[in-house]
């Protein structure tokens, strides 16, 4: 398989009619996703805190969240818990720097249907989207 050739499929994805909010409080974070988001046409959304994220997912039609886990104000946990009582069926993909043993289980625990590792491969993160969106 031609690595580079899925990728780049990954990279073209058209998602123009999806909207994915993502909950991130690091420049540098923001800026990898909206990076490798850009050519999806997705619609993205920011939240900078968990009860930012809340609010925004409450106001608007929301097809998929990545949260980032360490947040100021409330964090991505709650803000999970919050969102999956609001919408049950939309998935929620942590994203944390903390890896320690028992995380993932956290994750899953909050309502979290997917998880991944920072630093996040580019290549982890279509996939795991291509596999939400894409239904």
């Amino acid at each position: 398989m031609d690595t580079n050739g899925s990728l780049n499929e990954m990279l073209t994805q058209d998602w123009n009619d999806k909207v994915i909010l993502v909950v991130e409080d690091i420049d540098t974070n923001k800026i990898f996703f909206d990076a490798a988001l850009r050519k999806t046409k997705a619609k993205i959304l920011w939240a900078i805190d968990g009860k930012e994220a809340i609010e925004m997912f409450s106001k608007n039609r929301i097809d998929l969240v990545l949260m980032d886990l360490q947040l100021p104000i409330m964090d991505g946990y709650t803000a999970t818990r919050e969102i999956k009582k609001i919408n049950p069926d939309i998935p929620v993909i942590a994203q944390t720097a903390h890896v320690m043993s028992g995380e993932r289980e956290k994750c899953m625990e909050v309502g979290c249907d997917d998880y991944l590792a920072k630093p996040i491969r580019l290549q982890i993160l279509m996939d795991t989207l291509s596999r939400f969106l894409n239904k």
